[in-house]
């Protein structure tokens, strides 16, 4: 939905969090977002209803009635107006799932072209991307082999940072520089627009996995690509042919999780900074990648780019996989789940989970190993989790020493 000119700017973003999306309230009369279940709307003139089913089809909002729920639903277009306004854009189009928003950009931008993607990528995203589903070619680069890896219908560069799952950075502005006249997306899911706005960098679209940090509590699944609205037209037009809109009730989970958004991030955040040092000292972990940590940001891109380093940590764990896996067993508190961003800290095995449909030799030349976990460190006490993630690494020491005994 195109967004109206919020009431808060970016300085004021906890105001805006709790705001956004909800300027006609008093008007309305309500104080929580109304939900719109309907699958069919009434078309009392049908010569308006065919302007209006018109509009639609070029990607533009209704004229009247909204038709069907397939092609527009007024739930899911607030939250789009939220996010919209979190993330400075003009317009922002919201899916089923964060890889039904990536496969609506991919149609309605590089259908027959050409894609470069920066590598890591969330599993997901590079399996899709080599899985041979899309009419797309796609040319796999490092940040600094953008430019090089262009060429003449090269139709968008794809990036993600933080990147999942080692917490490599990526300078957007400098990709955005590289890329010249061809448009970037940055997946910022694990920054929100809390740490990061890559529109302001240059970005022409930044996507999210709204299950993640925006919904916040772990019962949504969804996607949003915010964007300028010419492009917002395009993926309009991709979603109503595929079927790819939010439900109604995840759009309205969606808009109850944005106003605590920068409260849980920053409180995430510091909970992670609390554990880093603590992981990188314990025998049993041989290297932490985590934002700004012992050489991981060497461009200082914290602080510059982002306004912090987040709240996920990956961790290689002695002993590879057995010992990795005995860690998550030994938990208690931090729950064994993929996913991030909610109130309580997950954690998962990215080569056996996330990643594992990656060919091994990316896997490995990406940092992928056996032995890696990303922890996504939710709202709980610091020392608690603390506690339960070193009962997780005795757990871990006792599989490295049986090990080495049947050695």
């Amino acid at each position: 939905m195109r967004s109206p000119a919020p009431a808060f700017g970016p300085q004021y973003l906890d105001a805006l969090a709790v705001h956004a999306g909800r300027e006609d309230f008093l008007s309305l009369g309500v104080h929580a977002p109304p939900i719109d279940l309907s699958s069919t709307y009434p078309v009392p003139d049908p010569d308006a209803g065919t302007a209006s089913y018109d509009e639609m089809a070029a990607g533009g909002l209704p004229q009247g009635s909204a038709i069907y729920a397939r092609l527009h639903n007024p739930t899911v277009a607030r939250a789009e107006q939220a996010v919209a306004q979190l993330e400075g854009a003009e317009s922002c189009v919201a899916f089923a799932s964060g890889m039904a928003a990536l496969s609506a950009a991919l149609l309605a931008l590089a259908s027959g072209r050409h894609v470069v993607a920066v590598r890591p990528l969330y599993g997901g995203t590079d399996h899709l991307l080599t899985a041979n589903l899309l009419p797309v070619r796609v040319t796999f680069a490092a940040a600094h082999e953008v430019r090089d890896a262009l060429c003449s219908d090269t139709a968008l560069v794809l990036v993600e940072t933080p990147a999942n799952p080692t917490l490599a950075l990526h300078d957007i502005a400098a990709i955005v520089h590289a890329a010249g006249d061809v448009p970037v997306m940055v997946d910022s899911t694990f920054a929100t627009p809390v740490l990061q706005r890559p529109l302001e960098l240059g970005a022409a679209l930044v996507m999210h996995s709204a299950t993640k940090f925006l919904g916040g509590h772990g019962d949504v699944v969804a996607g949003v690509i915010a964007t300028s609205e010419a492009y917002a037209r395009r993926l309009r037009q991709v979603r109503i042919l595929t079927g790819g809109i939010l439900h109604p009730l995840a759009a309205f989970l969606l808009l109850r999780g944005l106003p605590t958004l920068p409260m849980r991030v920053r409180l995430a955040q510091a909970n992670a900074q609390a554990l880093v040092a603590r992981l990188a000292a314990h025998p049993m972990v041989t290297q932490v990648h985590f934002p700004g940590h012992d050489g991981s940001d060497p461009t200082g891109l914290v602080g510059r780019q982002m306004r912090g380093p987040g709240s996920l940590i990956a961790f290689e764990v002695r002993g590879g996989h057995d010992c990795a896996v005995a860690l998550m067993k030994a938990l208690k508190v931090i729950t064994p789940a993929v996913s991030l961003g909610s109130t309580d800290s997950l954690i998962q095995h990215p080569a056996g989970l996330t990643h594992r449909l990656l060919d091994p030799a990316v896997r490995a030349a990406e940092g992928i190993t056996d032995g890696l976990l990303r922890l996504s460190v939710g709202l709980e006490e610091p020392d608690a989790l603390w506690a339960d993630l070193e009962q997780g690494l005795l757990a871990a020491t006792i599989c490295l020493e049986q090990e080495h005994a049947v050695v």
